[in-house]
Formats: structure tokens, sequence, C-alpha cells
């Protein structure tokens, strides 16, 4: 099964995540399909805390990927940010 799910990079204490398409039983932080997207959670000044690349994601989903719990949290933020 294919899930989009959040991958963390970044510093200690200065966490990003990218938002990836990934085969289920792959590590959290391991291989990936594909980029779909980047969230923030600190960002800093004139820095965007979510980017996403909805027509992928629309079209992985489509082709039956499953988002986390989280994942789907933050595709709904983006769809209401617009």
């Amino acid at each position: 099964m294919v899930v989009i799910r959040l991958a963390r990079f970044g510093t200690k204490h200065k966490p990003k995540y990218r938002i990836t398409v990934a085969d289920h039983r792959r590590w959290l932080n391991g291989k990936f399909i594909e980029v779909v997207g980047h969230y923030n959670p600190f960002p800093s000044e004139g820095e965007k805390p979510l980017i996403c690349d909805m027509p992928k994601i629309e079209a992985w989903i489509a082709k039956g990927a499953q988002p986390s719990d989280r994942v789907k949290s933050l595709l709904k933020k983006a769809q209401a940010a617009g």
C-alpha cells in the first residue's frame, strides 16, 4: 500500500518535514517515491509554514494512496488557505 506521510529532517530542536509518498513498509525517513510538499511547524519571518503540490497529491490519492492523519489535517489547512 502507498501512503502519504511526513518525513522529518532539519536540525535538533528545529524540525522540518517533507510530505512524501512512500510504500508503507519503508522506514519513516527511508526511501520514498516522491516529495509532494514541505511543512515547517516553526517558520521564520516571511517563510510559509506549509507548501503543498495539490495536483500531485490529488493524483496520488486518486491512484489509491492513503494520507496519514496528520497529513489529512495539513491538507485541509492547505485547501482552506487556497
